[in-house]
């Protein structure tokens, strides 16, 4: 067997090391000299434009984007990534219902109090600020992105079908509050238009769930409260009601079949945070356009999602990844994401820019939702979510799914939710 020169040996291993390095992250091209930013996201984030702009701007920097689809797919990834110290790359985006196990672990992300962040502060409204903060003030961990304000998106032409008003201010009237909603559906499913008033249990258990006080499954100490917290018995109950009157298609959010629904008209109505917006035009298509409005949400509004964007400790480039942090989730990158994906800003001067307060969107029958959106991020309370409320929540709606599916009765769904919770957490 031939033996390789020493110097050629070396060269091999680094070269190697190099190649691992990149893998796992970003990295410097010793050919061209610019440093490469990994970005870890998921769903859509609306940063194309922005990447363009930031890379001309900085032309020692390339960015490269390293979508998930799926929070459900993205947040499995990222433990592991952040428990073995790499893979995490130089940006990671954080939704809110996972940001509590990790600001549990602030060590293993940069503190962007040590790169000027601190100055930022009246550029996010107060409570977003506070999520991604220790409790002590001494740390922030990410800065924001998007606030999930929600509203109520519906078809018009089915509910024209159905002899229900369609004017947006009128439809809010139908369902000032969740009871009204059932009501609603009953009139459009006696109507018999062959379509069902609501996609899935999924999305509007979790709109009534945020409207139910200051915590979900957990409380602010970190116990699991799911059996104990009346609102979450009560979003539950509501839900199962919406379900046994026959008013939901149920069709797993994500699914083909729920994508092909939006083009066929399956369902009415669907409660719609600001950035499902871009999912239903998407999946809609044009020949829809104009048939989607929206409208205010049942109750007294709600949040559902918003993101934030972190450097992992482990980044080899953490000055420059915080830099492009500020960039992507200043109040001009805010607008802009709003723009490109509906993703609505946290950023108060984001909120009252004119190009967000007076935006109105074509496809949905030129809704103003610029001012209905920043309406209800103005008025949001903060609900405080605990360290595993995404994978608690995925098995309530599992148990909800198994009712729809007449799998479970709706009191053997909520006792397998419980004890999966339990089970969750020990």
């Amino acid at each position: 067997m031939a033996v390789r020169p020493r110097r050629t040996v070396l060269a091999a291993l680094v070269a190697t090391a190099l190649a691992a390095t990149a893998a796992c992250g970003g990295g410097t091209d010793s050919a061209s000299g610019k440093t490469t930013l990994v970005v870890k996201t998921f769903s859509q984030f609306g940063y194309d434009g922005l990447y363009q702009e930031y890379e001309a701007a900085h032309p020692g920097i390339t960015i490269k984007e390293e979508n998930i689809g799926k929070l459900g797919d993205y947040l499995p990834k990222l433990q592991q990534w952040m428990a073995a110290g790499k893979g995490a790359g130089d940006v990671v985006a954080l939704e809110e219902g996972i940001l509590s196990q990790f600001t549990a672990k602030p060590d293993q992300f940069v503190n962007l109090l040590d790169h000027g962040a601190g100055e930022l502060k009246p550029n996010f409204l107060e409570w977003k600020w506070k999520q991604a903060s220790t409790p002590d003030g001494s740390k922030v961990i990410g800065l924001g992105t998007d606030v999930g304000a929600q509203g109520m998106c519906y078809r018009t032409d089915l509910f024209a079908k159905a002899g229900l008003p369609t004017d947006r201010e009128a439809v809010g009237a139908l369902w000032t509050t969740w009871d009204d909603y059932l009501a609603t559906g009953r009139r459009f499913t006696d109507a018999g238009t062959g379509a069902k008033f609501f996609d899935t249990s999924g999305g509007v258990y979790q709109n009534i769930l945020m409207q139910q006080g200051d915590h979900t499954y957990y409380d602010t100490s970190n116990k699991l409260v799911i059996d104990s917290n009346p609102g979450v018995r009560k979003a539950w109950d509501q839900t199962v009601a919406l379900v046994g009157a026959g008013l939901s298609a149920n069709i797993d959010q994500y699914s083909p079949q729920w994508n092909a629904g939006f083009k066929n008209g399956a369902f009415a109505t669907i409660p719609c945070p600001s950035w499902m917006l871009g999912t239903i035009e998407k999946q809609s298509g044009p020949e829809n356009k104009g048939k989607w409005d929206v409208a205010r949400v049942p109750g007294d509004g709600a949040v559902r999602g918003g993101s934030f964007l972190a450097v992992p400790g482990q980044s080899t480039h953490q000055a420059e990844a915080a830099e492009l942090v500020e960039f992507l989730t200043s109040a001009k990158g805010q607008t802009a994401a709003f723009k490109a994906k509906n993703n609505f800003p946290s950023s108060p001067q984001a909120i009252d820019d004119p190009a967000v307060r007076d935006f109105t969107n074509a496809y949905f029958n030129d809704a103003p939702v610029g001012r209905i959106f920043g309406d209800s991020a103005k008025a949001l309370k903060p609900v405080y979510l605990g360290p595993d409320n995404t994978p608690i929540g995925d098995r309530v709606a599992n148990a909800l799914t198994a009712v729809e599916q007449g799998k479970l009765s709706p009191d053997e769904a909520w006792a397998k939710a419980v004890d999966d919770a339990k089970r969750l957490v020990k």
